[in-house]
């Protein structure tokens, strides 16, 4: 039996479509709770971040016992991030954040990915000496910016160059580390864009959202984006057995935006059935 563990309030449509698909495959839905990584001790507990509303519904009263069920969490990336290394579940979280790491992929993704040059660098470094980090990729009076880690500290944004400070970088916001690694880049203009979800490198689903307001546009079934998804995530070595991949169109062309944990990833429009279908294929694959 599959058993999904879902957090309430993270997402939009509060788990609902999901949970449906988890029930009507013959699963189980269990509420996060909060609690059970708090009786692994404290440390766990302040290491534990929902950015998320009070959960609705019922909260089971015990996580689900290791061993005697495959077990797959969704819900905020924080949480995501601790579960395999504090729960014991399998498979748990698809969130192999060091993996997904901008910086473990962004080279063998150059061919389709949205910028074309950037460099690796730290927050501290950036506020210091912004010149001399831009200079050597930027040569407009506005930069992209973002975390290096898929966890997301802080959202990817553009600022101007002369306008680099620690609270542009929302510092003191949920992170507190003046040397985190971030990445820059030449800002691009970017318009439409899409998320799929990727399983053993195959596109089992997708659709076109607006990151502006994480709002959801229409479910994709196939077409030119699905097409350039699924030669990306063929080629591309998978950071886990199951992660999205978003694309957006810059300037004409398809490109490579960003890859996500799918453990901790809005799921927007795309097809819950088919995820779920896909995800129980995978664990039956795996345990022959």
């Amino acid at each position: 039996m599959m058993t999904w563990v879902l957090e309430h309030g993270v997402f939009g449509d509060g788990h609902q479509r999901l949970a449906a698909a988890v029930t009507d495959a013959g699963g189980q839905v269990l509420d996060w709770d909060d609690a059970w990584l708090s009786a692994q001790g404290p440390h766990h507990a302040l290491q534990s971040r929902s950015d998320c509303i009070p959960r609705a519904g019922n909260v089971s009263a015990k996580p689900p016992k290791v061993g005697e069920t495959w077990v797959i969490f969704h819900g905020s990336l924080g949480n995501a991030a601790l579960i395999n290394d504090v729960m014991g579940w399998t498979p748990g979280a698809w969130c192999a954040v060091e993996r997904l790491r901008c910086s473990a992929w962004y080279h063998a993704a150059q061919p389709w990915l949205v910028h074309e040059r950037w460099l690796k660098t730290t927050v501290r470094r950036l506020v210091d000496a912004p010149e001399q980090v831009l200079g050597e990729i930027v040569s407009g009076p506005r930069f992209f910016v973002r975390p290096d880690s898929p966890l997301k500290p802080f959202s990817g944004r553009t600022l101007a160059r002369d306008g680099v400070s620690l609270r542009a970088l929302d510092y003191g916001f949920y992170y507190d580390d003046v040397d985190l690694p971030i990445i820059v880049a030449p800002s691009r203009e970017v318009g439409a864009e899409w998320r799929f979800v990727i399983v053993e490198g195959e596109v089992i689903a997708g659709c076109a959202y607006q990151a502006d307001g994480r709002a959801e546009a229409e479910r994709l079934t196939g077409g030119e984006p699905w097409q350039v998804a699924q030669e990306i995530a063929g080629c591309l070595p998978p950071p886990d057995p199951v992660y999205v991949l978003d694309l957006c169109a810059v300037q004409g062309q398809l490109r490579l935006l960003e890859l996500n944990p799918f453990s901790g990833a809005d799921l927007y429009a795309c097809d819950r059935v088919a995820i779920v279908e896909a995800v129980e294929a995978l664990l039956r694959r795996s345990a022959r």
